[in-house]
């Protein structure tokens, strides 16, 4: 089992070290772990923010265990220098198409969700968002118009081939969920050619997967519905432009980004299971890094998922999320879920309840 190791900028190197720390306490067999700069930190070693060493590492690799990307000093640096072209950079050149993002409250943290208890009680989703097509990565540029103002253009696409093979994550990911088999698609399919596009892939995709709930939504009503109903969701499918959106959306409605997890997975197999790159959503938050209080629940819960995805351990990666749940139902918290918890004794806490 090996594993590269990038922590990043910010709070990266905190909140990975208790997660690398969970785990060691798993006693593995044959694990080993491989540290790599990207980021800021390697703008300012390497000239790069995701120098060529660093990423060998993480293609000799089974899995990716990401921190966080983001540095003040680098916000003036040519866009392609910037800390943030590191995961990107990851993305493309390990082909991982497909995020998955779960958004979950926790069992007494209902009242720390901007929706109402009864509702935020039951919102358990999973949304798999597509990463290495739409708006993002289409042709785009700048021009000025004939009025002598400034005009932007980005070139909005994608292929029958890169929808379904989206898909089909979303439907083994569906199927992998139990009691929630089922996946709501979210296009803009009455206003964007490629929605339509989008919709009529899966629609084709989906006949392969008759035991799967297939249904269709726009994503203006789409975002209504997380907030107003989220029990009706299982697996949320949509591009990289509105996946970026709903699962923000999404993650605003649990209460706190320091609980959620994220995996990003391509096609690639490997010994174990899959490739994938791991790493909580929240961003490098330089303004408490190296004060000890951010909280690493999120780095913790995607080991799990890396557990789970990239190595087949169920056992462990359950382990791991009861032992996250224990811990918070014990009152262990940080500063962003109203607590005074610091990241080791966080991550001490969560070590214990192993």
């Amino acid at each position: 089992m090996k594993i590269a190791v990038l922590p990043g900028d910010g709070i990266g190197p905190e909140v990975t070290r208790e997660a690398v720390k969970v785990l060691e306490a798993l006693d593995l067999p044959r694990l080993t772990l491989f540290d790599g700069d990207v980021g800021g930190i390697a703008y300012k070693r390497h000239g790069q923010p995701l120098p060529s060493e660093t990423l060998t590492i993480a293609q000799s690799c089974d899995a990716v265990l990401f921190g966080a990307v983001g540095d003040p000093d680098c916000d003036k640096l040519e866009r392609a220098l910037r800390p943030e072209q590191a995961i990107l950079g990851l993305r493309k050149h390990l082909d991982l198409f497909a995020n998955l993002r779960p958004a979950k409250v926790f069992a007494g943290l209902e009242h720390l969700s901007p929706l109402k208890p009864e509702i935020a009680k039951t919102l358990d989703m999973m949304i798999v968002r597509e990463l290495t097509g739409d708006v993002y990565f289409g042709d785009k540029g700048e021009k000025v118009a004939n009025d002598g103002s400034q005009e932007g253009w980005d070139m909005m696409s994608y292929s029958e081939t890169e929808v379904r093979r989206i898909a089909q994550v979303a439907f083994r990911t569906a199927r992998a969920g139990d009691d929630k088999c089922r996946v709501c698609s979210v296009d803009k399919a009455n206003v964007l050619e490629t929605s339509q596009v989008w919709r009529d892939t899966v629609k084709d995709a989906a006949g392969s997967h008759p035991d799967i709930e297939l249904s269709h939504m726009y994503v203006d009503n789409a975002a209504m519905q997380i907030i107003s109903n989220p029990a009706q969701f299982g697996v949320i499918l949509t591009g990289n432009l509105f996946g970026d959106i709903l699962s923000d959306l999404a993650s605003a409605a649990v209460g706190s980004i320091g609980l959620l997890p994220s995996a990003s997975i391509g096609d690639r197999k490997t010994d174990h299971g899959v490739f994938g790159l791991y790493e909580p959503i929240h961003g490098s938050a330089p303004d408490i890094a190296g004060q000890c209080k951010a909280n690493p629940m999120a780095t913790i819960l995607s080991v799990a998922m890396m557990l789970r995805y990239s190595f087949g351990r169920e056992n462990e990666a359950a382990r791991i999320e009861m032992a996250v749940e224990k811990a918070l139902a014990d009152g262990i918290r940080g500063g962003d879920l109203g607590g005074e918890h610091g990241c080791e004794e966080i991550g001490e806490a969560v070590r214990e309840r192993l």
